[in-house]
């Protein structure tokens, strides 16, 4: 079996994410719900728990889409410092001006 790259996970991972959002948000508001009998909402915990691991938004690593770097990641541009100082120095960034005196 061939190793999978912390990319190709993650990518996994959002796409499971996805597909569980729906399934995952009516469970939590089953198990939120007060006015629901806690037998009810025990069942919906177990359900929930039952559910694949990666399906939860909170498993989801940002990561630079140029060089897949999870650390130093901005957010706005979706990409590590390293990269964008990289592009950032060849004007392929757009807005981004190299300053130096």
């Amino acid at each position: 079996m061939a190793k999978t790259s912390a990319v190709e996970k993650n990518k996994r991972r959002r796409n499971t994410v996805a597909n569980q959002s729906a399934k995952r948000a009516a469970l939590k508001a089953i198990i939120m719900n007060q006015s629901l009998p806690i037998e009810e909402r025990f069942k919906a915990t177990l359900k929930l728990a039952s559910l694949p691991r990666d399906g939860s938004k909170t498993r989801i690593r940002n990561r630079c889409e140029v060089s897949g770097r999870p650390r130093a990641y901005y957010r706005k541009l979706r990409m590590s410092r390293i990269a964008l100082r990289e592009l950032g120095n060849l004007g392929k960034v757009p807005g981004v001006v190299k300053s130096s005196w």
